[in-house]
């Protein structure tokens, strides 16, 4: 497995950076590898958010991940500071505008680099990060192919940014995993993001995750399910294998 950590120069400043993917081998034809986008959840930016973008290079992808707060901060992880109210405001602080363009200059790096196709893209977003894969499926629909939000919120908004109007621009599947209680997306939000959908041209579903609260994915939050963590990694390998690599 290769690694790589930068920081990647983007029209509002240097944003940390790190890259994943197997080693490539053109004796092998091991590679170039579809880019997945893995976009932080609010907590902030930590090594289990490192270890799952792994994880998931693991499978034949060259996973990118950033620190989306480098507008304001280099550094940011609350389960080490204890300090939500800054993580709100940070987290409201971003727009789906700014990390659709963020996610634009990490394509232009990943277009740069010989072990990664970026013409085959997809994106995962967590948390405050599930309407960003959305936006950026939108923003960026000649190379995205599919993107997936888990436990995800603001998917239907009253702005005109929302990703319940953007998914009209997508060129791919989208995925929702939603939990099944979660004050920050209630049913209404996703049934909403739904009807949305499958009025839009793109292809996709919204799938419930009984049981469950809303962080269900990260071992390392007190909501962890570990059957339903589980599923998510098989519904998002399963979607970027058809979508990137051609399975389907």
């Amino acid at each position: 497995m290769q690694e790589a950590h930068f920081d990647l120069t983007t029209a509002d400043g240097e944003m940390p950076t790190w890259t994943f993917h197997p080693d490539t081998d053109q004796a092998t034809n091991a590679g170039p590898y579809p880019v997945v986008l893995f976009l932080m959840d609010a907590p902030g930016m930590r090594q289990e958010i490192r270890t799952m973008a792994s994880r998931l290079a693991t499978a034949g992808y060259y996973v990118m991940t950033s620190q989306l707060y480098y507008r304001q901060v280099r550094e940011f992880n609350v389960f080490e500071t204890g300090d939500r109210d800054r993580m709100f405001e940070l987290m409201n602080a971003l727009s789906n505008g700014m990390v659709d363009a963020d996610n634009g200059a990490l394509l232009d790096y990943a277009r740069n680099d010989p072990a990664a196709d970026a013409s085959r893209v997809g994106v995962v977003g967590y948390c405050m990060s599930g309407p960003f894969a959305v936006t950026t499926a939108a923003a960026h629909n000649d190379c995205v192919r599919a993107a997936a939000s888990f436990h995800g919120v603001r998917l239907v908004t009253d702005q005109e940014d929302s990703p319940h109007l953007a998914v009209e621009q997508v060129n791919g599947e989208v995925y929702i995993g939603a939990a099944e209680t979660d004050d920050w997306a209630p049913p209404e939000i996703i049934d909403g993001f739904a009807a949305a959908l499958e009025a839009s041209p793109a292809s996709g579903r919204c799938e419930w995750y009984p049981g469950t609260e809303h962080g269900f994915a990260y071992a390392e939050r007190p909501q962890y399910d570990q059957a339903a963590s589980e599923r998510h990694w098989e519904r998002m390998h399963d979607l970027f294998r058809r979508q990137l690599h051609g399975d389907g």
